[in-house]
């Protein structure tokens, strides 16, 4: 095999220690928790605000896996202005943001549920969102909680003097 060939093969190594960190594992939390909120407000019909939580889910998704598969191949340092020395402070203010859009949609889906809640009555036939509202609503909780774990992690690491997101 060509060296060129062999060093193109080496490139796409997975960092296993990201993988196996406590920051690896709450990406993976955020990106399954993230897909079962935009799964539960798309399987279900919405309208206004919810629109609002629609977004948030769908861009904090997208970026937390983009933000997840750029570390674990270790392609940090390609991403122009937030890459090297910057990723962790990138990493930071991404899981903050993210914190702060997710409460603010939790509080969208509390107010959207208690707004339906006289449907979640046995003698009531209609169609009901209460239901799906409500677990839109925890997943809210759980997704701003992940992604303030991850903002708070990394404040302490950079706060420690640290460039990376996990210790090599």
């Amino acid at each position: 095999m060509p060296p060129e060939q062999q060093r193109q093969r080496s490139s796409l190594r997975v960092n296993r220690v990201f993988l196996k960190s406590f920051i690896g594992v709450l990406r993976l939390l955020q990106i399954l928790l993230g897909a079962v909120l935009w799964a539960t407000i798309a399987a279900n019909k919405y309208e206004g605000s919810v629109h609002f939580v629609l977004f948030v889910s769908v861009f904090f998704w997208l970026l937390t896996l983009a933000l997840y598969v750029l570390t674990l191949l270790d392609k940090q340092d390609l991403v122009p202005l937030l890459g090297g020395d910057r990723w962790l402070l990138s990493n930071t203010v991404h899981d903050l943001l993210a914190t702060v859009l997710y409460f603010a949609a939790l509080g969208i889906m509390i107010y959207k549920t208690q707004k339906n809640s006289f449907c979640n009555l046995e003698q009531y036939r209609h169609h009901c969102l209460y239901k799906a509202y409500l677990s839109a609503s925890v997943f809210s909780g759980l997704c701003a909680a992940t992604y303030l774990l991850s903002g708070i992690y990394g404040s302490c690491r950079k706060c420690l003097g640290e460039q990376t997101l996990v210790a090599t």
